[in-house]
């Protein structure tokens, strides 16, 4: 067995790696990611819909009111896709109706902080956004 330099090990996880290639993991975990379901629930989960509070556990309800839009559908894949990458837990509590809670895991929270940025960014820079695009379509049209 040959042995390989720490250099040797890095060159060989960065190969491994690589979110350029289609057949990487980390592609595919970006395109999950990405999505706007995903930062969104990221978001309130994190601080809730005006990004000052604290993370906290919500209820499914609790979610699918906060995200207008989402189907029931939607949400329900969303949520168990994100269980499953370990970004959020479920909690199930045996009340009279069950409770289910999801909150941040410690891999969710170190994601939350990016995500939020980018909420944050998006709703700072949209008039420019708008501007930018009704500029593009009339010199386009």
């Amino acid at each position: 067995m040959a042995t390989t330099t720490a250099a040797q090990q890095r060159a060989q996880t960065k190969a491994e790696y690589d979110a350029f290639l289609a057949v990487c993991p980390s592609h595919k975990l970006l395109e999950r990611i990405s999505g706007k379901w995903v930062a969104l629930i990221l978001t309130a989960l994190g601080s809730g819909p005006d990004c000052g509070g604290d993370p906290r556990p919500m209820r499914y309800s609790e979610l699918s009111r906060l995200l207008a839009g989402v189907s029931q559908k939607m949400l329900t894949q969303t949520l168990r896709a994100l269980e499953r990458d370990g970004l959020i837990s479920r909690t199930v509590t045996p009340t009279v109706p069950v409770t289910v809670t999801y909150e941040l895991t410690d891999l969710g929270l170190s994601m939350y902080g990016l995500v939020r940025g980018l909420k944050l960014w998006a709703q700072t820079h949209m008039d420019d956004v708008l501007a930018h695009r009704a500029s593009y379509d009339e010199t386009t049209a």
